[in-house]
């Protein structure tokens, strides 16, 4: 079957499947389980108007429970068996990997990533965002700015590969250490440093995202507490700061823990720049250094990494219902 006739009769299907799904059910729920007549009509109809958005909110819950809490549980309970997955070890594979001195090393490596990169990226965004706002030709540098999104990750990566490259005729770095007459280097082997080489390419990414989503903020700022504090006296400065950011600090946060938890799932840069080698590795790349010849260390490190991501998201979630308040 072609992809094209594939994914026609899918959408057919579905979009069937949901309709007859939802009229049944009611008939169902109307004229069987809570008839509609006899002396208990009212009580039954009052009962089926419960049961009712139950019905709406099983499919979902349904496709939750399949594809997110069944997955979250097996993969915990394949934690607990050995690298065969046929004996049962309990929380071996936990004790193991916090005695290990590279997972210690990569959840340091992962703390400097959720501390630096959307820290750096909200800052930039923030900065570019007001800065282009003053500009005539600030569309332009805002989509220049917002470009490296549409790149992937691994694609941005080659293109800092060449950035870095050792070569100072391709280097940028290094052609600058040799004009001024110094010896080449790798930065990616730089121990320490290298982590923040890595760092800046995802910065380089995320600006775009932190300056448009805080350039919207900024713009519905009312302009009656903008010119107030000018009348009063305040320098650019002071607007900006004490005026401004105050105004759009529930976007700064959301925009930041949403870096933060990509900063927590991010793989690629790492594993297309140095493969986890020269001490950077972070929890995803640790975690496939095992998925092949280890699945119970893997689903232990998966675990661990979602562990560390839902206090985040929770926060975000929080964070962005008292937005809409």
């Amino acid at each position: 079957m072609s992809p094209v006739l594939q994914g026609i009769l899918t959408i057919i299907i579905g979009v069937g499947g949901c309709v007859g799904y939802f009229y049944f059910s009611n008939i169902i729920l109307d004229k069987v389980i809570f008839p509609a007549k006899g002396p208990q009509a009212g009580r039954n109809i009052n009962r089926a108007n419960q049961v009712r958005p139950w019905l709406f909110l099983f499919p979902a819950m349904f496709a939750l429970g399949l594809y997110l809490a069944y997955p979250v549980v097996g993969s915990f309970w394949r934690s607990l068996f050995d690298r065969s997955g046929a004996n049962f070890i309990g929380l071996g594979n936990y004790f193991d990997l916090f005695a290990e001195s590279t997972f210690r090393t990569a959840v340091f490596n992962n703390l400097l990533w959720v501390l630096f990169v959307p820290a750096a990226a909200t800052f930039f965004g923030l900065l570019v965002a007001q800065l282009t706002d003053r500009l005539s030709w600030g569309n332009i540098a805002k989509s220049l700015i917002f470009m490296p999104m549409a790149i992937s990750f691994v694609g941005a990566s080659l293109i800092w590969r060449f950035v870095y490259s050792p070569n100072p005729d391709i280097g940028i770095i290094n052609s600058i250490r040799d004009s001024m007459g110094m010896a080449s280097l790798d930065p990616l082997q730089i121990q320490f440093w290298n982590n923040f080489f890595l760092m800046f390419i995802l910065v380089w990414i995320q600006t775009g995202f932190a300056m448009v989503i805080l350039s919207a903020a900024l713009r519905g700022i009312p302009e009656e507490t903008i010119e107030a504090a000018i009348i009063d006296g305040a320098n650019p400065f002071q607007v900006f700061f004490k005026i401004k950011v105050p105004q759009i600090m529930g976007t700064i946060v959301v925009v930041w823990t949403t870096i933060t938890i990509l900063v927590l799932k991010v793989f690629d840069i790492v594993y297309t720049m140095t493969g986890g080698n020269f001490g950077t590795h972070i929890l995803p790349s640790y975690m496939m250094t095992y998925m092949f010849r280890d699945d119970g260390r893997a689903t232990a490190v998966a675990f661990v990494i979602m562990i560390l991501v839902l206090p985040v998201m929770i926060s975000n979630i929080r964070q962005a219902r008292k937005e809409m308040r």
